[in-house]
């Protein structure tokens, strides 16, 4: 099994930090090829470059080097992880950027027309996305409609193929104990091991 894990988060003391270390550890134990991406770290561009704002024919290959290598790996993958804290109910902005110039068209999904439906072509069928926030998930709920649900698992990761989408939030980070990180890394490592169990199927 080939995972990739992708870290949005510019602190590398931050609580995402330690769950992107924690499932990549737990994969690994496991025997899962992982590639890791730090988004910030790597100096990931997020801007999408007037070249690539075609959403139904191919672009032709990117003129940025990182992501024509993340566009290339993308298809060689089994499952991937997205770590991010809930900013203004958005991923943040270099993620956003990696979705929207990593996974093209003729990369991640094939379009016939603007309006028809896309057809995914990722070999992944599985996805695990960890989020961190702040806001009590009632709150989330009742005024917000909780909006990364549906950026993952109704917008981003169906269009490209991904239907088994499985989102879990550590709330509230901010004022967590050591204990309750503590526990909260165990149980991320619990969902990298289920992950890392589940069964391959060819897209």
């Amino acid at each position: 099994m080939r995972v990739a894990v992708y870290l949005a988060h510019p602190r590398t003391d931050s609580f995402n930090r330690a769950l992107f270390d924690a499932v990549i550890a737990e994969l690994r134990t496991h025997g899962v090829d992982v590639v890791a991406h730090d988004l910030y770290a790597e100096g990931f561009d997020p801007a999408l470059t007037a070249s690539e704002t075609e959403t139904v024919a191919a672009s032709g290959p990117a003129a940025d080097d990182l992501v024509r290598t993340h566009q290339a790996e993308i298809g060689t993958l089994d499952a991937l992880v997205f770590i991010h804290p809930n900013w203004w109910g958005m991923p943040p902005a270099i993620l956003t950027g990696w979705v929207q110039r990593v996974l093209a068209p003729a990369v991640a999904y094939k379009l016939e027309t603007a309006d028809g439906e896309p057809a995914g072509l990722l070999r992944a069928r599985r996805a695990l996305v960890l989020n961190t926030s702040d806001t009590p998930a009632d709150r989330e709920h009742s005024e917000f409609g909780d909006p990364l649900q549906q950026i993952w698992a109704a917008c981003v990761l169906p269009y490209v193929g991904i239907r088994d989408v499985e989102r879990v939030v550590f709330r509230t980070v901010t004022d967590s104990d050591e204990q309750t990180r503590a526990q909260w890394l165990q149980q991320a490592r619990h969902l990298a091991a289920a992950l890392a169990a589940a069964p391959v199927t060819a897209g």
